[in-house]
């Protein structure tokens, strides 16, 4: 706030430092070079609000998730929801979804860092609804199947977390590659250890309620891997599809009694409807509403009919040429 009082004290006075930017714009589905002046307040201003949305991602994951997911198993035990306790789920549950928000826009401001992104309403409202509906189903399942098997729930959702922690590790050593340096100038080799440990801790929070948006690659510099990536998201959802199956059924069979004594089949085939509507409105985004699935070397219908489908060769061989035009425009971005 008080960034933003001193930019708006400033207006109308001329900056001494003024800096240009280039950035690419998708008009008509043709680019288009576009550049404006940059003052030192308006870019200063833009790293503190690029610092608050990063921060926003850590309490909302590290903070509202474990807070939201308590208080729902509190609410399941005790039979009752006290308004303080409603307000507190309320408040979580938008600072999660917000925060999953955030992982999509700031995934592809990353993964396309020369383009110039907006995003429009329908496209926000389609990812806070995708977001909304996997965040909700996904902790309302972990709490049933928590309440349902109380401590012997406890090593199956450790080791969850854990193998999400471990995964960026494993694969770095099985790289072979050494210790990204000058992640920050003013960082030791230990000060860079303890960054990409915060920041695989951060990722593993966010896998294990939702899908990242990112994929971390920790012998890059940049850290994350800037590919589409439609094979690690198809294997997140399919796994954590799987997972929320056999907790619902857990649950359906050595269930509780929950709130208004609904039948445990109905809120079973519930939660998994939900989260399969949440995975329908994410193919909806990628394929229709991405601001950029122009640039994509392959979409989410190719992707599901390269899985699901091996017939029409001649197709595939004469489209061949197109995608390799693709490939290499990715690769330029």
């Amino acid at each position: 706030m008080i960034k933003y009082l001193t930019l708006w004290k400033k207006e109308g006075q001329e900056e001494p430092y003024v800096s240009l930017t280039r950035k690419k714009m998708l008009i008509n589905g043709e680019e288009v070079l576009i550049e404006w002046e940059v003052g030192h307040s308006i870019r200063t201003l833009a790293m503190h609000r690029n610092a608050y949305k990063r921060m926003s991602q850590i309490q909302a994951f590290l903070g509202s998730v474990p807070q939201l997911t308590y208080q729902l198993y509190v609410t399941l035990i005790s039979a009752e929801v006290p308004l303080g306790r409603a307000v507190l789920m309320v408040f979580s549950l938008i600072s999660v979804t917000y925060g999953a928000t955030l992982c999509n826009m700031l995934a592809i401001q990353i993964k396309y860092d020369e383009y110039k992104i907006r995003l429009g309403p329908l496209e926000v409202l389609c990812i806070t609804i995708w977001r909304t509906l996997e965040i909700t189903s996904r902790l309302v399942i972990l709490v049933l199947f928590s309440a349902t098997l109380k401590l012997k729930a406890v090593p199956f959702l450790l080791l969850n977390f854990l193998i999400i922690l471990f995964e960026p590790w494993v694969k770095f050593w099985r790289s072979g590659a050494q210790m990204p340096n000058n992640i920050e100038k003013n960082f030791s080799r230990v000060g860079t250890l303890v960054v990409l440990i915060s920041i695989t801790v951060l990722y593993a929070g966010i896998n294990f309620s939702c899908w990242s948006a990112l994929q971390l690659k920790l012998a890059d510099r940049d850290l994350v891997d800037k590919g589409q990536n439609w094979g690690h998201m198809g294997l997140h959802y399919s796994i954590r599809l799987v997972e929320n199956v056999i907790m619902v059924l857990v649950f359906k069979f050595f269930g509780v009694k929950v709130l208004l004594d609904y039948c445990p089949s109905l809120i079973a085939l519930q939660l998994i409807i939900a989260y399969l509507i949440s995975i329908g409105f994410m193919l909806l985004f990628f394929q229709y509403l991405h601001p950029l699935r122009s640039l994509f070397t392959h979409n989410v219908v190719d992707y599901l009919h390269c899985v699901c489908c091996h017939r029409h060769p001649r197709g595939r061989i004469e489209n061949s040429e197109p995608s390799c035009d693709a490939e290499a425009r990715q690769s330029i971005v």
